[in-house]
Formats: structure tokens, sequence, C-alpha cells
């Protein structure tokens, strides 16, 4: 029985309520059981974290920074059995759950050098004998409530910087992977984290997720999640004119143009489409191909869909895990057939794949209306569809045609169509002959248009700017 964190003690939850996490791959095996917090939960893990923040919030920044490596180093010691765990929670293959481990190591490690680097702007002042500078204070309490995709990445770049700029934490993790977020926070726990600086409430979105959005002492609230949930976040934060940092979600294209490479096209959306089983906020579920390939393209895409081995992320030579939960997968299995429905063209997969766990084939659709549910509408599994374009600004109208704005690609060996796209297209990451996932932590990340909140960044040194306000000091002397 696993425990919710609050003022530096392990506690159930007010009401006794729990819940299970279980994994994806065998969907009987149940790893851990949780607390279900309420909001009297939510509400006590506040208080805990504003009595603690005055002394926090004094704590000098380096002193900060160096718990944040403290808090690498364990996680690094730790890195193969959070690896697993995660594996198993989450169901992305183990080479991947390594890959985001690692990041979460090294995210803590670059916030922690912020510690040293924590400042503001000494101005050329107005009069004499005066001194004019800008510094940076922490806001307070900030609320993070995070998905089950990326279960220790995104809390780490979401916890690690409001600590080193000296806010305390109330953490909720999505109900569906817990166990490798408690992970994560009993690594800052152990480097040295005084009590009530970060505390972890397990459970819904509903009860927990919504008293933190609502609560007038938090003074910041960081979500990531789909735009319903987020746009409700939004309205109760900003009640209380709580600063809010959103990044919900994207229906994310690549453009093959006729002159790209085809072997590395296919390459980059397979990887794009199918790594992280499709899982990703940044996953491309959108092809968009210059006609006089597509045809080629079409075909060397649903062959690579089918070479990929699904399985249980821990076995080796798999290269694709479950959907996470029976419910994701029965999301996938909709749109496919919604696809169907709206006559695109099945060229692999659309189907489950074995009888045990919650697994999918990677699936490929061609001539897919542009302005049909499948191109509009995210589906957060293996599914693509691949619709074709007369030339680029074909491609960029039909990319751009869509609420969301979070990542696209090109792939093309002409820089002057590359420039051209990265000019046109609306997206907050970009990029050239790669794929819509992977980020490097020291870049600002964030969408435009329903993708986020199209006010703060995530990430680098765009999320100092949202942790902290910035005080200006006149001084005359």
């Amino acid at each position: 029985m696993c425990s919710n964190l609050i003022g530096g003690e392990w506690v159930a939850a007010s009401d006794h309520a729990t819940f299970e996490t279980r994994d994806p791959a065998h969907a009987d095996d149940v790893l851990a059981v949780f607390p279900s917090a309420t909001a009297a939960d939510a509400a006590q893990a506040v208080a805990a974290a504003a009595e603690a923040f005055p002394a926090w919030a004094a704590t000098p920044a380096p002193a900060r920074g160096a718990i944040l490596f403290r808090a690498a180093e364990l996680l690094g010691e730790r890195l193969e059995d959070v690896a697993r765990t995660l594996t198993r929670e989450e169901g992305k293959t183990l080479a991947e759950a390594r890959g985001e481990v690692t990041r979460a190591r090294d995210i803590l490690r670059y916030f922690g050098g912020e510690g040293w680097r924590m400042g503001g702007d000494l101005l050329p002042a107005n009069t004499t004998n005066a001194l004019l500078f800008s510094r940076r204070e922490p806001l307070g309490v900030v609320a993070a409530v995070t998905p089950w995709n990326f279960p220790i990445a995104i809390p780490a770049w979401k916890i690690a910087p409001a600590l080193v700029c000296g806010d305390t934490v109330v953490f909720k993790p999505a109900s569906a992977t817990p166990l490798t977020a408690l992970r994560l926070v009993e690594c800052l726990v152990d480097a040295g984290l005084p009590a009530g600086v970060l505390n972890l409430v397990a459970g819904s979105g509903a009860a927990a997720g919504a008293a933190l959005a609502g609560d007038p002492i938090v003074r910041g609230l960081t979500f990531t999640g789909s735009h319903a949930v987020g746009a409700g976040l939004y309205a109760r934060a900003t009640a209380s004119f709580a600063r809010v940092q959103l990044e919900m979600g994207g229906k994310n294209p690549t453009i093959v143009l006729g002159d790209a490479d085809l072997d590395l096209a296919v390459r980059i959306v397979a990887t794009g489409a199918f790594g992280l089983t499709g899982q990703s906020c940044t996953a491309t579920s959108r092809v968009i191909v210059q006609e006089s390939i597509a045809d080629r393209f079409a075909a060397a895409l649903a062959e690579a869909a089918g070479d990929l081995a699904v399985g249980d992320g821990l076995a080796d030579g798999v290269q694709m895990g479950p959907a996470v939960s029976e419910a994701q997968l029965a999301t996938d299995l909709e749109y496919v057939q919604i696809a169907r429905d709206e006559g695109a063209m099945l060229l692999s997969g659309g189907g489950r794949a074995g009888d045990d766990g919650h697994f999918v084939q990677p699936t490929v659709f061609d001539r897919v209306d542009a302005h049909s549910r499948l191109a509009q509408e995210e589906v957060f599994g293996p599914v693509v569809g691949i619709v074709r374009a007369h030339d680029l600004d074909d491609a960029v109208f039909k990319a751009n045609a869509i609420c969301y704005g979070l990542a696209a690609s090109v792939v093309t060996n002409d820089l002057h169509r590359a420039l051209a796209f990265v000019d046109r297209i609306e997206a907050g990451v970009v990029k050239v002959n790669e794929p819509t996932t992977g980020l490097a932590l020291q870049a600002p990340f964030g969408g435009f248009k329903q993708s986020s909140a199209n006010t703060f960044k995530e990430q680098g040194p765009a999320a100092v700017e949202f942790y902290t306000r910035t005080k200006t000091v006149y001084v005359t002397y």
C-alpha cells in the first residue's frame, strides 16, 4: 500500500478510499494500491506547502539547486529499477523507459544548475547616485498536474524548476501511473528536501486536481493533458488570478515533399507515429505527402508498420508496447472504425495485437480527407493517416487547417522550401528532417492555438519565467 505525502508525512486518504495501478501488458497484474486523495486532502497539501514556503523561499538558490543535483544522483543510481517500474506501469518499451528516466535525471541536473544562475538585471539608472535593478522571486505555492504518458519526465520538468525557483509544490500525478511518479518524489525527499516543500496527492483529477486549481492559495498551476480538462482547470485557477501554464495535446503533421529521401521519410514518420505507442502529445498522427511520391511512400510506411514487433515492453526485441489502458485501446480501435466509415483506405494494422494486454497493431490509413475526424481529432495511439497534397502550399494549408498547433515537421532536401515551411507553419515546435517527437530539455516547449494557454512555455530558461515573478528595485544613495 502506497501513501500520499503531505507536510513530510506519508498518509492515507482522508476517507481511506484507494485505487489500483496495473500492468497494461498483463491486465490482471496489480502493481500497487494508492490512496485516492479527496478535495480535503488537496487542501491539506496546499496548506502544508504554504507553511513551508517562507523558509524554502529564503533558502539560497544554490542550496536549493544542490538538492536537485543530489536527487539526480539518486535517480541515476536507481535508473534500472525505475525504468522497469515505468515499463510495467505505462507500457512503453524498456529502452524507451530508460531514455525517459535518463531525461528526468538530466532535467534535475539542468535545473540544479539554475540555482547558481538565478538573478535579475542591473539597469542604467535615470539619475546620479542611484541603482536600478530587477530580481526574480518565487510565486508561492504551485500545483503540478501531470499526465500518464511521460510519468517521470513531465513531472521532473515541472517540479524541478519550481523547486529551484523557491516555490513549494503540490503534485498530482495521473491516476494511471502514480508509482513511477512516486519514485521521483522519493529521490527528492531522500536528497534532503524539507518537509512540506513537495507534497504528493494521488487520485482523480475530478477530485484532487479540480480542488488544487480552485484553491486561492495556489499561485501557479501547471498542467499537461487534454484540452477539455485543461480548459476547465484554467477557468478555476484564473478565477483567483493564479498564473497558469497549459500543454493540451496536438494533431501533429509531418509533411513529406516530392524531393525527400523516401527511406529517411519513412523512418522519421514511423518513429514519430509508432514510437512510445503513439502516446505522446507530439506524436505524428498526420502525414501530408506530395502526390508525386504518395503511392511509394504509403506502401513503404505500411510495410514498416507491419514489421514492428508489438508486445510486453520488458521482452527482448519488442519495438512497441501496449496502450496504457483498456479505455485507451478502445479509443484507438474506435478511431480505426471511424476512419473506415469515413472512407479512408486501411493499409496496415487496424486491430488488436494478441489476446492478453492492451495491445493494438500499428495502423496506417491512406487517402484520408483533411477535414475528416481522423485528420482533425487527437487519437493518442499508433494510428496515422496519410493526407495527399499537390505541393508545399497545399500541404501547409492542410497542416494548418486544424485547432491544434503543437509540433510539426517537414522532410525535404530543398532548403528554400524547408525554411518556407518554418515561416508558415502554425506550431510551437517545428522540425526539419526530424520526427515531430523528441525535445531538447534546454529549449522552450509549448504550442499554439488550442495546444496551450498561449502564455508561458515550459523547459529551459522559459520555465524560470513561469515559476518566478519580477520585482524592480530603485535605490538612491
